[in-house]
């Protein structure tokens, strides 16, 4: 686990009481933070998920409709399309994809293919926790190594000795935070052929770093990577079910045999197909999820509170004490927020929803700690 101190000792960058309140429009005005009712009206704010609330792009939309009169059929001709489209995309072969029920399935399918009671899965600690509960299922070792003082994955101490499967979030989920393209590339190279490494790619489209960088490019010259996205977060799918798998086609096959026939449905592979042509939506999302991330991080800081420099569309919130009690709280007030993570309970994860649904977070959560 990371202490807050050493946190705040490493992260000089941390967004904190104080930060620049001036040069950004507030979201929560100094007087509507004391009268809020413990019910807000407007329904329920879920910001637990990491969902994009603008959902897909009218051009998916649009997709799923036309989509509608063809539910009669199974989706292998759609999903060959989809992998031409991906391939065009990303400049490699089509025999490169793997197209799954969310990239979730993707790392069931790692988990299943090359994990076993005689072959660990090392992951970091935080981080997205499936891979670890497909793994355990089959009697898999899980290896949780603590993320360092940055809230990277300290790639150094992940040992490949003995891994069949080495799990990396980049961006990281629940910390929004990035490992650093250098020591990612190091680690890669270093790794021996034997482990496997998954890169979960889930986040990558809002990451703007230039200390961050996906690893794509690199599964050409290591036979032991995979990469894994997904269609739910930038494309406001996750409804649908959707992601794939980069690899070499050695590993793509293996994968593939652990996988289920025809997991992804017709109609979400349309709208992927039109979700990737409209990359000005993918654009304006990014853009949408920056402004407001930024305006929450700037009023949590006139509140007085620091968060985990955020690569991704939610945040990770220093609340300095226990955090299940005030996770409660806000879901009293009609506000969802992500749940607990035992390496940092004192932390709390939110998205980023509308700059509405973000203004409702900001009442009850100073209503919370006030």
């Amino acid at each position: 686990m990371v202490s807050s101190a050493l946190s705040r000792r490493a992260f000089g960058g941390l967004i904190g009481r104080g930060m620049a309140a001036a040069t950004l429009p507030p979201l929560l005005a100094p007087a509507e933070a004391a009268a809020v009712a413990p019910q807000i009206a407007g329904g329920i704010v879920r910001l637990s998920a990491n969902e994009n609330p603008y959902g897909p792009s009218p051009a998916a939309l649009r997709a799923m409709r036309e989509a509608f009169g063809l539910a009669w059929r199974y989706p292998d001709e759609a999903t060959d399309a989809l992998i031409a489209d991906l391939a065009k995309l990303h400049g490699m072969a089509k025999d490169w994809f793997l197209i799954g029920d969310g990239s979730s399935e993707i790392l069931k399918l790692a988990a299943s293919a090359f994990t076993s009671p005689s072959r660990k899965v090392v992951m970091g600690d935080p981080t997205f926790e499936a891979i670890a509960a497909h793994a355990r299922v089959q009697g898999t070792e899980v290896l949780a190594v603590p993320l360092d003082g940055r809230y990277a994955h300290d790639l150094e101490k992940m040992p490949a000795e003995g891994a069949g499967l080495i799990y990396v979030c980049n961006p990281n989920n629940p910390t929004g935070s990035i490992t650093p393209k250098a020591r990612m590339r190091a680690f890669l190279d270093a790794v021996p052929p034997a482990a496997m490494v998954l890169v979960d790619e889930a986040y990558h489209h809002y990451a703007d770093s230039p200390d961050y960088e996906s690893v794509v490019p690199l599964v050409a010259t290591h036979p032991n990577l995979a990469v894994a996205r997904t269609f739910s977060k930038i494309h406001g799918m996750a409804g649908l079910r959707l992601g794939y798998a980069i690899a070499q086609p050695p590993l793509i096959k293996k994968l593939a045999e652990h996988a289920a026939w025809d997991s992804a449905n017709i109609i979400a592979l349309a709208a992927a197909r039109a979700s990737l042509a409209d990359t000005a939506y993918v654009a304006e999302g990014r853009r949408r999820n920056a402004a407001t991330k930024a305006q929450v991080i700037a009023e949590l800081g006139r509140l007085g509170y620091e968060v985990v420099p955020s690569q991704t569309n939610f945040i990770l919130i220093d609340t300095r004490k226990e955090v299940k009690p005030t996770v409660e709280a806000l879901r009293e007030r009609g506000v969802l927020v992500g749940r607990l993570f035992p390496a940092l309970p004192r932390h709390l994860r939110v998205t980023i929803g509308t700059p509405a649904q973000m203004k409702r977070f900001l009442q009850a959560f100073a209503a919370v700690v006030g």
